[in-house]
């Protein structure tokens, strides 16, 4: 199995060097993290924001306080918000491309097991969600260094990083659901409607109070989007988006080995 899932990796991730898709999703993370620093530059004089009116007003409900713990505090929202899409893009990309580039059948005709390719394209998602995650986090340390933003810490640094990767953790393991559904639907489309779908749902269960217990909304309230006021979703909250994870990557994995793909 291991030099099966090895061999699958290096397939997956030739089509990935060769794509533009990473470039996109790289440059989006980067904007997200350039427009937080741009709210945090506007956070920085209260005479600024209110000469910019709305737009201060804006910046001061999704930044909080232009500090470091607050720039943190935006990177997490940014990537449990904006990264849904982000990360989302990336699974549905990863198995819907296979199905619209018509690749699907050449690729099950590799002398690989049919899971070890499944698992390489999770595997390599995951690493690549990773890798805008650290971009994003390079992109704010970058800005609030040229900031110079107050309330640096060894210990501040460690938390906001810390809830950050737990954040996108948790939203990457959401990304299954549309990898699932670009397979089930054989192609981008239906697992576009998904995710828009999901991120709709999300914004409206967390607005009536039980966005805890949803997991496309359990992210952003570890984020912290909807306020200080607000606890934190629970191990059960985390829970569901683990065990979701999990049921999606397998769900996947059968799918393949068991449907049919002569059509």
């Amino acid at each position: 199995m291991t030099g099966d899932l090895s061999a699958a990796l290096r397939a997956e991730a030739l089509k990935v060097r060769r794509s533009r898709v990473p470039w996109a999703t790289g440059a989006a993370m980067v904007l997200a993290g350039l427009v937080s620093a741009f709210f945090l530059f506007v956070l920085q004089d209260p005479a600024r924001a209110r000469e910019l009116g709305l737009l201060g007003a804006k910046a001061q409900l999704a930044g909080g306080a232009a500090d470091w713990a607050g720039a943190f505090s935006l990177a997490a929202q940014v990537v449990a918000v904006g990264g849904l899409i982000v990360f989302g893009t990336v699974a549905l990309w990863l198995f819907g491309r296979e199905f619209s580039d018509r690749t699907a059948k050449d690729l099950l005709a590799l002398p690989v097991p049919r899971r070890a390719v499944v698992l390489a394209k999770l595997v390599l998602g995951l690493a690549w969600c990773l890798a805008l995650t650290v971009l994003l986090l390079g992109t704010v340390l970058a800005s609030g260094a040229l900031l110079e933003l107050p309330g640096w810490s060894p210990s501040t640094a460690l938390q906001g990083a810390g809830t950050v990767l737990a954040t996108a953790a948790l939203t990457a393991g959401l990304a299954t659901t549309y990898g699932l559904a670009a397979s089930v639907g054989r192609g981008y489309l239906p697992a576009v409607g998904v995710l828009f779908l999901t991120v709709l749902a999300a914004q409206v269960v967390a607005a009536v109070g039980y966005g805890a217990w949803f997991p496309w909304a359990v992210p952003a309230l570890l984020a912290g989007t909807a306020g200080p006021g607000h606890p934190a979703p629970g191990a059960a909250g985390i829970a569901a988006v683990v065990l979701l994870a999990a049921g999606c990557s397998a769900a996947t994995a059968v799918w393949w080995e068991r449907a049919d793909h002569s059509t």
